[in-house]
């Protein structure tokens, strides 16, 4: 077939070299140039064009305690082109803000093509969402339509104003008020779209998991996700036809980078569970049953795995297993290649960009490091205090030569923008060391970072360091005043299952770090706890 669609040729070259060069780095990052797009639509100009090539492909599963659902791109993009059909029928038209809060059902990948279709603009919510977040996200989001699952929509309820309000799987005594999704299967099948979509138009506009401000609404363009999440599809290893699993919800960046964007830019398939709870022998066995190929999950899940018995898991089908989200440690890492002989790959990236820096397929892993600059990026490490680059500071991109995948800036946040586009870089927020052969480890946030007796210290390293103690799960460490020192680290302990809270756990603990780490870095304080996490699941 041939890319008649605007831009379709420009992207497919593109991701074409990243397939031929999948295991070859050095290749990959001095021949792959981000495509100029002047229009674009990723629903229209890729994932159609892909549904006509490849029609019978699975493009999505979506597997739970009671069913099995496929989709192969076919018949999701005609269901799409009836959601859109609908939509527009409503009122939603280019331009308009939609918050769209569904669990990991097949609807929401419906609604997320549809919307694309039609120009909207998608804010994902999670459903873990409380009323008076929602207000926040329907009033500084300008939304004009809610699409949400019938259980959530009383969390709506208080809201004034005139939005279109969708309820997704409600019955006919459901929802009062309003429009039930099922009334799509009576719409026209064909969809027609009007005018053009500018690739600089609005596409995702994300609130951040913020813990002591309020969220930042990160804006994404049409390209600057479903384009520049090219690198998250090289990182990734992805081929045509392969099973993705990426472990993740819905309404945070991580569930559109490889639940929609990466496996369908490569032409495989998304497959998601959607339980009501995480379980481990949910996870492996649906490794085994699907033929997954490649997995992703977060630290937090993984840590979860390797308590597991990772050996009763098939693992014939599966080639590349990765972690984002937070650094994964390597003692993780190590138990899993003991088990599967496959390493887990980690890499590093933002709700602001898609993946920077990784650990990439067919390359050797550095154990503790995240990997080197993907192709398409180029990371500068600025130092705190002179504002010079170097071999250890702040992770920053270089404006002068951006990368597709950076976030268009903060909407309606004139000072943060400015504060995060300063001095001709963006600056992530993250500390970083570079070794003579590229590959970044990762050292703490800027506002992490402490000083105990005059000596830097990076919370990470000392969390690598307890979590490989068979007594911990997870751990957190942070400063503790000390009137002589400044401040000490003190470790937060979420004891792994069988270990109690005792006087001789603490001593088993202490004395394993002794032995491995340096005087200054040492643990002072202990205390067992279960961890603070954000809504989005980090520590």
């Amino acid at each position: 077939m041939t890319d008649s669609r605007p831009g379709t040729a420009a992207f497919r070259a593109a991701r074409d070299l990243l397939l031929t060069t999948r295991e070859d780095y050095q290749a990959a990052k001095s021949q792959f140039s981000w495509p100029e797009l002047t229009e674009f639509n990723f629903a229209l100009d890729w994932f159609d064009v892909l549904a006509a090539e490849q029609p019978d492909t699975t493009a999505l599963r979506v597997l739970t305690e009671r069913s099995d659902q496929q989709l192969s791109y076919a018949e999701l993009a005609a269901r799409s082109d009836q959601v859109a059909s609908w939509l527009r029928g409503l009122g939603v038209q280019r331009g308009d803000r939609l918050l769209l809060m569904l669990g990991n059902i097949v609807p929401l990948w419906e609604v997320i093509l549809a919307a694309m279709k039609l120009g909207s603009v998608i804010i994902p919510a999670s459903t873990l969402l409380r009323p008076e977040d929602l207000t926040d996200r329907v009033a500084r989001g300008d939304v004009r339509h809610i699409v949400t699952e019938a259980v959530h929509t009383d969390k709506f309820a208080h809201l004034s104003g005139d939005q279109t309000r969708i309820a997704v799987t409600a019955s006919a005594d459901e929802a009062p008020g309003w429009h039930h999704y099922s009334e799509a299967d009576s719409a026209p099948a064909h969809f027609t779209p009007e005018g053009v979509t500018r690739a600089s138009d609005p596409l995702l506009l994300y609130f951040t998991s913020g813990t002591t401000a309020q969220p930042k609404l990160v804006e994404h363009t049409q390209v600057s996700y479903p384009v520049g999440h090219l690198s998250t599809m090289y990182w990734l290893g992805l081929l045509p036809g392969d099973v993705h699993l990426n472990i993740s919800s819905p309404g945070w960046a991580k569930h559109a980078w490889s639940n929609v964007f990466a496996p369908w830019i490569a032409g495989a398939a998304a497959l998601v569970l959607g339980h009501e709870r995480f379980s481990p022998a949910a996870l492996f066995d649906a490794i085994g049953s699907c033929g997954v190929t490649s997995l992703c999950a977060p630290p937090t899940v993984w840590r979860m795995l390797v308590q597991a018995d990772l050996s009763r898991t098939d693992i014939s089908s599966l080639r590349e297993c990765v972690a984002a989200g937070e650094p994964l440690n390597p003692e993780v890492i190590e138990q899993v290649r003991r088990a599967w002989s496959i390493t887990v790959r980690d890499g590093y990236g933002q709700t602001e960009t898609t993946l920077q820096i990784g650990n990439t397929p067919g390359q050797g892993v550095r154990l503790g490091s995240m990997g080197r600059e993907l192709p398409g990026y180029e990371v500068a490490l600025v130092d705190l205090l002179t504002d010079q680059a170097g071999e250890e500071g702040e992770i920053c991109l270089p404006l002068a030569r951006r990368p597709l995948g950076l976030m268009a800036g903060y909407r309606d946040d004139p000072e943060r923008a400015a504060a995060a586009m300063r001095d001709g870089y963006y600056h992530t927020g993250d500390v970083a060391s570079r070794d003579a052969d590229g590959y970044i480890t990762y050292l703490g946030r800027t506002d992490d970072l402490f000083k105990a007796s005059d000596y830097r210290i990076s919370p990470f390293e000392l969390e690598s360091v307890l979590i490989e103690h068979e007594a911990v799960a997870e751990a957190a460490v942070v400063p503790s005043p000390d009137p002589l020192r400044l401040a000490v680290p003190k470790a937060y302990v979420l004891l792994a299952v069988g270990y109690e809270p005792s006087a001789e756990t603490a001593l088993a603990i202490f004395t394993y770090t002794r032995q491995r780490l340096a005087p200054y870095q040492r643990i002072r304080r202990l205390e067992f706890a279960e961890l603070p996490k954000t809504i989005s699941g980090k520590i």
